[in-house]
């Protein structure tokens, strides 16, 4: 079963990281990318623009509106995401818990409708 494993943090804490967890956490993803394609479970997966190149977009009575920034004022932000293909949602978890922002952050598990 595919899943969606979205990477949420606080976008403002990272960047004021020191370099040495900046790349100690590229390692650690690193580590992570090169596990999980070993275990052949890996199909996707990106690091996001930071929120202030988000765009939302509504459509009301037929009208497009668009606003700059995320839909939400929150304090963790999507910075990325990984699309898996595992056996079920317990495997999902055991990859997401592995993903190095969860030790900071969260990961939001969401299955994917399949055809």
């Amino acid at each position: 079963m595919r899943y969606l494993l979205m990477i949420c943090a606080n976008e403002v804490s990272e960047a004021a990281a020191s370099h040495e967890d900046t790349t100690a956490m590229m390692a650690g993803y690193a580590t992570f990318a090169e596990e999980m394609n070993a275990r052949n479970v890996l199909r996707d997966g990106n690091r996001l623009r930071p929120i202030s190149d988000a765009t939302t977009v509504r459509v009301r009575n037929s009208e497009i509106l668009s606003t700059d920034g995320p839909f939400a004022e929150t304090k963790e932000q999507m910075g990325g995401y990984y699309i898996v293909d595992v056996a079920d949602l317990d495997e999902a978890i055991a990859v997401a818990a592995k993903i190095p922002s969860a030790q900071f952050g969260s990961i939001e598990i969401r299955p994917i409708w399949e055809d």
